[in-house]
Formats: C-alpha cells, structure tokens, sequence
C-alpha cells in the first residue's frame, strides 16, 4: 500500500479533516481563492467553488506552470523556460497546510488557500519561492542542529486617491509631473497630512476603524498581528508579526498579511503600498527579518550576557555580511527599490553591523541575554519575503559554516563609519542584477533553476522599465536640451 504524502502537504485525510472542519465552521462561505506567490512576491490564481477543494486535497489541481514565469506586471517571460518552451504546461499544485482561511475584508463571504506547486512526479516546480525558502530552512537547520527562529517586521503606506481640488501644494505625491494623486491616509486636514509626526498616537486614532478591521481580520486568520506603530511619514505605518519557531510558517503568515491588509484597507477606500519608495521625499518601506536559533530544549544559541550575542550570534552576521552585495537583487528586487537607499533615511547603505544602532544594515537589538537575534534590516518592503528569508537563512548558515568575524560592531552613525569599498553594495538595478548572475553563493542559496527564472523576470523588468519615457523625462529635457 502506497501511504506516500502527497507533495507539499500533509496525507489525504488530514486535508479532509482541515476541509471538513473549515465547512463546518464557516458554512456560509461557497467560494475559496486559490493563491500561489510567484518569484516577484505577486499572488497569483483563482476563485473555486468550496466542493471542488475536496479533489484538490486529495489529488492536488492543475495549474498552468507559466504562472510563476511571469513578469510583475504579469507579462510572460519567454527566457524563463516556463512558458512556450515548455508549451505552456500545466503543473500541479498542493494546498498548503493550515491556510485554508477565511477573508473578511470581502463583501461575500469568502475563503483562501494558499498553494505550492509541483511536477507531476512529485518534485517541486523550481520556480516556486516557497520551495527556495524551505529548502533554506531545511539545509540550515540540519548543519547546525539548531532550529530557526524567524519574524518579520513589514512597513506600509496607507494613501488615499484624492481629485487635484482636494489637494495643497506641497502634499506628499503632488509632484507635478503625472504622479498618481495620492495623499497620507489619515491626519484630517491637508497640512496635517504632510506631517511626519513619527510613533504619533493621533495617526492610530485617525485610522482606528480600519486598524480595528485589520486585527480582525487578522485574529479571524490565526494570524500573530503584534505591535502597531506611525513610522516616519505621513500614511506610513509598521505591525510586527510574532516570531515563530518555524520560519516557513512566519513567512507564510507575512505573505497572507500583506494580502489582508491591501483587503482591509480597500475596504475602508485607501490603497496599502508596499513599494520600498512611494515619495522621493519621505522615508522608504522596509521588510525587517528577525533571526535567531535554538537548541531543542528551546534555548537561544545567539544568547549572551555580550549585548552583541554569542560567538554564533557574530558568526551569523559575518555570513551575512559577507553576502550582502552579491544577493542585494533578492532584497532590493526593483528599480524603486533603490530609491529607498539614502544616508539618514533608516535604510541601510552599506553592509554594516551593530548593537542597538538603527543606522546598520545587521542591528542586534536591545533586550535581555536570552532574546539575542540579529534584525537584518536592508530588504525593502517590495521584496519577495519568501526570497528574502531564504538568502538571509543561507547567509547565516554560510557565515556558522566558515565561522566569519563580522568585525567591530558600528558605533555610532552607522551612515558616516567606513566602509571596506570592496564590500560596497550595487547602486543601482543593473548593477545588482549583474552581481547575481556572477554570483555562486545566490545561485546555492535559492537554486540554480530558481535564480535562472528570477534573473530572467528581473531582466526583462529592467529592459521595459528603462525604455519607458517617462513624465519626467519630459519635465527635465523636453524644453532644455
């Protein structure tokens, strides 16, 4: 008898107990969205009716497997191999475990799940990022014999698309060239708006409805919603998630909040963004991937009396900063990503470390000697969590593997420290796209076929992007050159 788990999840009757169990509780919901993230972090699939998740548990679904092949504007891309060359086949996909949910934020009732795919013999589709992460989680945890330890931190813009009347000059997004007309959300009059007002209570009140929807939605979910937070922008905002001693399930967990929060916020007519660089003027978005690891009687290996962590903690970092400019593509994944590196601006610009410093790229925060992890600070809220959390994990494992000395840790303004220029991080899109591809570390970390298609979509993004003449372009050099 042949009691081989099905790919990507559990035996056939756990998913008929977790199907079943949804029914009952939530008999009013007919349709469930079927989600699968591509390599651009971009979920994608289709709404099914409730009775046809019961084949789907058992025998997975056909899905085409050009839909992790494509652009994140949803162009395919030919040079991935997933789409006419392979004649656009079909793949099969598997739920995953514990997401079949519902979603609130929805006028009808309705539920999601979210998928991974395969091939039909079992082996995952490469092209997967949920399978690169996994994979990450796997190979770390059995060189170290340790179990990882992960959160993520994601900031967000919520804006509101206002008529030019509504406007003022001098408003976040009236850049006078063809910007979208959006405005903070929240802060009541229009000079309000354009404050920063960073960890300012009135922006929480402001926004209290919609906040109250989102942990909500987010209890609704099992989602660990923590901390809410005004960052330093008008609209710009920070809720920390849990840490988990699963890292596979707290990425999971930040894919379906960002899901939850554009729901939520639409709901309540205001569009969460999170580009790593909505305003040229404003600070950026960050995704902060905290990591530490245990032991299986659940003691912390980075702990220490040394507010910098034990010798693991500093080896962790090492790896990771030795890394840092050859992987920038996985957290940096798109031109606006590089907007958001500039001195002074919360972002880090150069792959430094240090003790409770926010001006670091690897910040080892304040607390007690038992909550020691690092915080690695540099991924944009663009970037796919999935891609990012795998390349930090390889990080960590390389720099435990080759036991690596970060060096002193940063005191001070981590933005005016020098920096080693052969350690410097690519400028620019192209330039790390160019790192990537040379890159022996990024092609083990993910998976030569992953980082075969991820270059790909990340190539043709750039070619379109950069032949595009924009409104600026015309405001610059139309009457002046």
């Amino acid at each position: 008898m042949n009691d081989r788990k099905p790919p990507g999840g559990r035996a056939p009757a756990a998913g008929a107990d977790e199907l079943q169990a949804f029914r009952e509780r939530h008999p009013d919901i007919d349709a469930v969205q079927l989600l699968i993230t591509d390599p651009s972090g971009v979920p994608r699939g289709k709404s099914v009716r409730v009775h046809e998740l019961e084949r789907l548990y058992c025998s997975g679904r056909h899905v085409a497997g050009s839909i992790l092949g494509l652009d994140v504007t949803g162009v395919d891309v030919e040079a991935t191999g997933l789409v006419w060359q392979s004649g656009d086949a079909d793949l099969v996909c598997h739920p995953v475990p514990g997401t079949l949910l519902p979603s609130p934020w929805l006028a009808k009732p309705t539920g999601q799940l979210m998928l991974t795919m395969h091939h039909e013999d079992g082996r995952p589709a490469a092209a997967d990022p949920r399978h690169a992460l996994e994979r990450a989680v796997h190979r770390l945890e059995a060189a170290s014999g340790l179990r990882t330890v992960f959160a993520c931190e994601i900031e967000f813009y919520l804006l509101r698309d206002e008529d030019p009347p509504g406007r003022e000059a001098g408003v976040p997004g009236d850049r006078g060239y063809g910007a979208p007309r959006l405005v903070p959300a929240g802060g009541g009059r229009q000079g309000e708006r354009a404050k920063i007002d960073a960890y300012g209570l009135t922006r929480l009140d402001d926004l209290a409805p919609l906040f109250d929807d989102v942990y909500a939605a987010a209890k609704a979910q099992g989602l660990p919603a923590e901390t809410l937070m005004a960052e330093y922008a008008p609209g710009q905002f920070e809720i920390t998630l849990a840490h988990r001693r699963d890292a596979l399930r707290a990425v999971d967990e930040a894919i379906a909040f960002k899901r939850l929060l554009r729901g939520v916020a639409a709901k309540h007519g205001c569009i969460a963004t999170f580009m790593a660089k909505p305003f040229a003027a404003l600070a950026g978005s960050g995704l902060h991937l905290h990591v530490s690891l245990e032991d299986a009687a659940g003691r912390n290996a980075f702990a220490a009396d040394d507010p910098a962590g034990s010798e693991a903690c500093r080896h962790a970092i090492g790896g990771l900063q030795a890394t840092m400019a050859e992987s920038l593509l996985a957290f940096a994944p798109n031109a606006n990503s590089y907007r958001r590196f500039r001195s002074q601006s919360y972002a880090p610009t150069a792959p430094s470390w240090g003790v409770n410093n926010r001006s670091v790229s690897l910040r080892v925060p304040a607390g007690p000697p038992g909550s020691r992890h690092v915080e690695h600070r540099v991924a944009g809220a663009d970037a796919n969590p999935y891609v990012a959390a795998a390349v930090v994990l390889a990080g960590v494992a390389h720099g435990l593997r080759h036991r690596i000395d970060p060096g002193a840790p940063v005191t001070g303004n981590g933005y005016a420290a020098a920096q080693d220029p052969r350690a410097a991080l690519p400028a620019t899109w192209q330039a790390a796209i160019e790192r990537a591809v040379a890159s022996p570390f990024l092609a083990d970390a993910l998976g030569e076929e992953f980082l075969k298609v991820f270059l790909a979509i990340k190539r043709q993004e750039c070619d379109r992007f950069m032949a595009e003449v924009t409104e600026l372009d015309y405001a610059w050099y139309l009457r002046s050159v």
